[in-house]
Formats: structure tokens, C-alpha cells, sequence
């Protein structure tokens, strides 16, 4: 009876969680879907859950689409040089603030949370000022900076509290069996810290890898430098859009994203947890 009486109460519950994850998926099963479906479907006036015919064409479209390979590797040097920048940053500036004790320890934490919560598109006029007077628009490095900076807050946030949750003990009996105070991090710390850093290149990851304003407003002229998200506005023009190519496009371009997510996973819910207990 006891059994049964908490299931009743937890059934609400179970609804909310399902309605909520249908939510969350349906736009991402109608763009896979949509993406399968001919134009005919596609275009008709009674929309279908399930495509009846199954095509390939929209995904021919997309890669066989001006520029696909070269957005491919756009995307990925930027992203990649934002993340480990970032964690290289980020390693060391969480290391001083869990660790060490230092004037102006307490306002420099103050301004990293005051530039995690700051939003970016508030700042894409003075950025691209910046980038105009500097001669930096339409480069590649310029993203990848943009992005580090976008990144640099959360992972020093994260790093913080997971280096705090690390017993200083552990590093003290290393020094006194001969490491250096680095020699101990590196060997003791470091491998511990696995999960928090993976929990944190996935964050870069994917706000570098889905960023799509700063992409478009500061690779004006040279197209050969834009990415992959800015790549997928191509397929729309004067006559309409093509939403066949661009659904299957999207579909590609997630598909990365939920690789590294699904490989990560269980890292990055005990590196989320972990780095949440202390700092």
C-alpha cells in the first residue's frame, strides 16, 4: 500500500518529466525527420510525423553545398583553440583562487561572476569597433578569442570549486616526499580533475561550436573564414528556403555535438556535481 501511495504521489511528477522531455525533443525529431521527407512532403498542407518516402537528396544538397568542407574546418580550429585556451587560462587562475590566498582574491571572483552573467550580444557593437580599428575582422583568430572570453568565466567557475573539493593534504605529502609545489599539482591534482575538465571543454565546446552572431557580424568580406553555423543561412535566399537542405544541414552540424556529449556523459555529470560542492 506504502509502495503504491508514493507512486500516486510521484505520477505528477513522471507527467511533468515526460511532457517536458517531449518538449525538449520534438524540434529536434522534426528537423531529423524533416530532413528524410521529398520537398512534396515537405511542402504539404497536412503536415506527417513519419516521412512515407524516405529520401537522401537534402543530405547530398548539404554536402555537396559550396563551401561545406571549408566551414567543417573553420568550425573546428575555432573551436578547439577556444577550448584548450580556455582550460589552459582557466587551469591556472582557479589553482590561485582555490589555493592560494592573495590581495584581491575575493573581487577578482566577484568579477568573474559578473562577467559569466554579462551578456554577449550586448557587447557585439564596442567588440566590433575593436576588431575594426585593430584590423582584426574577417580573421579566424578573432572568433577564437571571442570565444575563449565567452567560455574563460564558466570554466574558472567550475575549476574552482571542483580544485576546492580536492584535499590540499594530498598535494602537502607530495611536497614532503621532494615535489615542488607544481610537481605536486601535476601529479596528484591533475588526474583528478579529469571530470571537471571534461565537464567544462564540453560547455566550450558547444557555445563556441553554435555561436553564430559574432560569426556573422565580424566575417563580413572574406566568406572563406565564416562557420558552419553562418553556413547554414545559405540555403535560403530570394526564391525561399530550402528546408530540406537546411534541416538536413542542421542535422549534420548536431551531429558532432551529441557524439562528444554522449562520450563525455558521465564525466560531465560528476565533473557538473563535483564542482559544485566547494569554493
Amino acid at each position: 500500500m506504502r509502495s503504491a501511495r508514493v507512486r500516486l504521489r510521484r505520477l505528477p511528477l513522471h507527467i511533468a518529466a515526460g511532457l517536458t522531455i517531449a518538449v525538449c525533443l520534438f524540434p529536434v525529431y522534426w528537423m531529423v525527420t524533416t530532413a528524410f521527407k521529398p520537398n512534396r512532403d515537405i511542402q504539404s498542407d497536412t503536415p506527417q510525423l513519419l516521412p512515407q518516402t524516405w529520401t537522401l537528396d537534402h543530405f547530398r544538397t548539404a554536402v555537396h553545398a559550396d563551401g561545406f568542407g571549408l566551414f567543417w574546418r573553420n568550425s573546428i580550429l575555432v573551436t578547439l583553440g577556444a577550448v584548450l585556451l580556455a582550460l589552459v587560462v582557466a587551469l591556472g587562475a582557479a589553482f590561485a583562487v582555490a589555493r592560494m590566498r592573495w590581495r584581491g582574491r575575493r573581487q577578482f571572483v566577484l568579477m568573474v561572476f559578473i562577467a559569466q552573467m554579462a551578456p554577449w550580444e550586448a557587447l557585439i557593437i564596442p567588440v566590433y569597433i575593436i576588431s575594426r580599428d585593430t584590423g582584426m575582422l574577417d580573421r579566424l583568430p578573432t572568433l577564437t578569442l571571442i570565444y575563449f572570453m565567452m567560455t574563460l568565466p564558466f570554466t574558472i567557475v567550475v575549476l574552482r570549486g571542483f580544485i576546492a573539493a580536492i584535499p590540499p593534504e594530498l598535494e602537502e605529502a607530495a611536497q614532503v616526499d621532494g615535489c615542488t609545489r607544481g610537481g605536486a599539482f601535476r601529479h596528484i591534482a591533475f588526474p583528478l580533475l579529469a571530470p571537471g575538465l571534461m565537464a567544462t571543454s564540453l560547455f566550450g565546446y558547444i557555445t563556441a561550436w553554435n555561436e553564430f552572431t559574432y560569426a556573422n557580424f565580424l566575417i563580413i568580406k572574406h566568406q572563406d573564414s565564416r562557420t558552419l553555423p553562418v553556413w547554414l543561412s545559405s540555403f535560403q535566399n530570394v526564391f525561399g528556403t530550402d528546408w530540406g537542405a537546411t534541416m538536413a544541414a542542421s542535422t549534420l552540424f548536431a551531429l558532432p555535438a551529441l557524439a562528444v556529449f554522449l562520450l563525455l556523459q558521465r564525466h560531465v555529470t560528476s565533473g557538473f556535481a563535483a564542482g559544485a560542492v566547494k569554493g
